[in-house]
Formats: structure tokens, C-alpha cells, sequence
């Protein structure tokens, strides 16, 4: 006799079924979509089970980030490992990358970046995050002025992405278009790469 949805998971799979779950139901609906009963249902098992493995929704909620968290880095690679001709243009690749992630997975940006209720703390999360700003980090590091990673032009980059990623300045959609001509941003990133330079230093 086969095995009832409710009682086919393994004690070990059930997290990751429940994230599973729970990573589809954002994609599908928006943040506004998930709960722990929706997640249960959609896992297959009791409305009960998500209890045995996360602190409320805040729990389930945060092993979903972390895992969007990955699925991020993957595409913030993908960007990166495109040809190329110069600097300038992968980190252009990695930021478009970035802008693509927002308005493809609108829900997961937004648990990964603005959603309440997310343990920060939680190790596994603040892994993640760290591994997807390393792959900005590393695109930045040829406009530092000794080739090091410099803050100040990591965060100036980061801030313009993310920036113009909340504001859906990539969709030719968003309201926020209406109010002013909104350049490309690859003009953007040209300007702010150039105001980043190191001064020559005459001989």
C-alpha cells in the first residue's frame, strides 16, 4: 500500500520540504502568500508538522531567505561569468543580474532585503548574504585605488543597484518612471565608476 502525502516525508527532508514549499509559494504569490499552514498543505503534511522544525513563521520564513539567499548567488555568478571586455562591463553584469533577480523574484527580494520577522542573527542567513556580497565585492575591487576591497566603493555600487532594484527603476512599468527621465543603468554605474577613480598622480 503506498504511503499518504502526510506520512511519505522522513523526519530528516521535512525542513526541506517545508522550505520547499514555502520558496514556491513565494514565487507564485508574493510574500503577502505564505504561512505556516500553506506551507504545511503544500508540503503535504499536518498543519502541525512546521512546529517540529522552525520557530513560527519567522523561522520558516528565515531558512527561506537563506535559501533565496543561494539562489541569488547563483545569479549574481551567472552575471559575472558572462563575456566580458573589461572590468567596467562585468561588474555592469553582475549588477544587472541583481536588477534582473528583483523584478524576476519580486516576493524573494522582498523577504530577502525589507520583510519583518527575519532572524538576522540566524548563522546559515548571514552566511548567505555574505556569499552573494562577495560576488559584488570582487567586481568592485579593480576600481578600488590599490586594488583591495574598499568599502567606499563597494557600498556606493551596492546602494545604486539595490536602489534602483526597489524603486523597479529595470521595469519600464514602474510609476516612479513618470516622475523623471530615468537613464539607463548602465549610464548610472559609467558616472558613478568615474566619480570612484583614483586621482592620476602626475610624474
Amino acid at each position: 500500500m503506498s504511503k499518504s502525502p502526510k506520512s511519505s516525508h522522513h523526519h530528516g527532508n521535512l525542513r526541506v520540504a517545508l522550505v520547499d514549499a514555502g520558496l514556491a509559494i513565494l514565487l507564485e504569490e508574493g510574500l503577502g502568500g505564505l504561512t505556516l499552514r500553506r506551507a504545511a498543505a503544500r508540503a503535504g503534511v499536518s498543519h502541525a508538522a512546521p512546529a517540529h522544525h522552525f520557530d513560527g513563521l519567522s523561522g520558516l520564513m528565515t531558512a527561506i531567505a537563506a535559501r533565496a539567499y543561494a539562489l541569488f548567488t547563483d545569479r549574481l555568478m551567472a552575471g559575472r561569468d558572462l563575456p566580458a571586455r573589461g572590468d567596467e562591463e562585468r561588474l555592469l553584469n553582475i549588477c544587472l543580474a541583481y536588477l534582473d533577480f528583483s523584478r524576476d523574484h519580486a516576493g524573494l527580494f522582498g523577504l530577502m532585503f525589507v520583510a519583518p520577522g527575519l532572524d538576522r542573527d540566524d548563522p546559515a542567513l548571514k552566511a548567505a548574504g555574505a556569499e552573494a556580497y562577495q560576488i559584488l565585492r570582487e567586481g568592485c575591487r579593480p576600481f578600488a585605488a590599490d586594488g583591495t576591497a574598499d568599502p567606499e566603493v563597494e557600498i556606493a555600487v551596492w546602494t545604486m543597484v539595490h536602489g534602483y532594484a526597489l524603486l523597479g527603476l529595470s521595469s519600464g512599468e514602474s510609476p516612479n518612471r513618470q516622475i523623471v527621465d530615468i537613464p539607463p543603468f548602465a549610464a548610472l554605474l559609467r558616472r558613478l565608476l568615474r566619480t570612484q577613480a583614483p586621482p592620476t598622480i602626475a610624474k
